[in-house]
């Protein structure tokens, strides 16, 4: 079978010839139905992230997986043939420890496989697996929201745009930033009370949480930091750019609580999914084939998906 694997080389990622997988003792063996497409994938393709992340080279990569399993190993028996499933993003997870979603087929063990609820689409689910998850973990655990705050979303790509939907669902009043003007609309089609283009407008507000889904240093993270109400909490997931020059004056005078968030556990994706068959979450989506990775790649790089960017497998 095909599979669109980094072998190494920064810049670009290969469409090779794999054998394919089996599944062993404690794995099922999986039909990809769908797999998002990640900024952390363009970190690892451009060089940005370590490659002593990856378990392997070459890996395929692809780590936000939604599909059926189609095979059952040895001690694996808690599932069956026609599950739907997600799959867990993590360290040991698919496209960093092991093979991934760029590819028909994908083996796992089922200690990362998460049910996908009825009435919830691959698509959907496959986006909640990474987008999702992080900004459940994000906006509830490290954001502490709750009803009738108001809070901020800084960047309104794949996660913010989920995020501000769990904001909504947990009762919150809900801004955004985002400079491009066409997803404004979308986002108040979501809930979202007003968007700006420029983080500084949230200085207003008086919001009791900014979550910066951005992170571009001097201009999102400081400017959330400044934004916020005094005593506020700002929540820091995106590393647009990971080199902020911060004033820990501005941060104690403003006695701001300032918290990084990243990915989440098998119960928050879990969590992700039930909001998602109540239809308190519907992640914006656009799709791409198989055969279409490599460009989507570009895409997500240059910025020009429309929400979470997901290959649609036809297997």
């Amino acid at each position: 079978m095909q599979a669109w694997q980094f072998d190494g080389n920064a810049g670009t990622l290969v469409l090779a010839e794999v054998p394919e997988p089996e599944a062993g003792p404690g794995e099922v063996l999986i039909a990809v139905k769908a797999a998002g497409l990640c900024h952390s994938d363009i970190g690892i393709v451009d060089g940005h992230l370590p490659l002593s992340l990856l378990g392997k080279l070459p890996i395929t990569l692809g780590h936000e997986v939604a599909g059926e399993i189609v095979e059952v190993g040895e001690g694996a028996e808690r599932f069956a043939p026609g599950d739907r499933v997600g799959l867990h993003m993590s360290a040991r997870g698919p496209g960093m420890a092991i093979d991934g979603g760029y590819a028909p087929l994908i083996k796992a063990p089922t200690d990362i496989l998460v049910p996908i609820p009825d009435g919830v689409d691959f698509d959907s689910a496959a986006a909640g697996t990474d987008a999702g998850m992080t900004a459940y973990r994000a906006v509830k655990i490290a954001g502490e929201v709750t009803a009738g705050q108001r809070v901020g979303i800084v960047g309104l790509g794949g996660l913010g745009l989920i995020g501000a939907q769990i904001a909504r669902a947990l009762g919150a009043e809900v801004y955004g930033v985002e400079p491009r003007r066409e997803i404004h609309d979308v986002a108040a089609e979501l809930g979202v009370k007003e968007t700006f283009v420029d983080v500084a407008d949230l200085a207003s507000l008086e919001l009791d949480t900014i979550l910066d889904f951005a992170g571009f240093g001097n201009t999102t993270t400081v400017g959330s930091i400044q934004a916020a109400r005094r005593g506020g909490r700002v929540v820091q997931v995106g590393l647009g750019d990971p080199t902020v020059t911060l004033s820990l004056t501005l941060l104690v005078q403003k006695r701001v609580t300032l918290v990084g968030s990243a990915a989440g556990t098998p119960e928050d994706l879990a969590s992700v999914y039930d909001l998602m068959a109540t239809g308190q979450i519907k992640p914006v989506i656009s799709t791409i084939t198989f055969e279409e990775i490599g460009d989507g790649i570009d895409r997500v790089r240059g910025g020009r998906a429309r929400g979470r960017l997901v290959a649609r497998f036809e297997n």
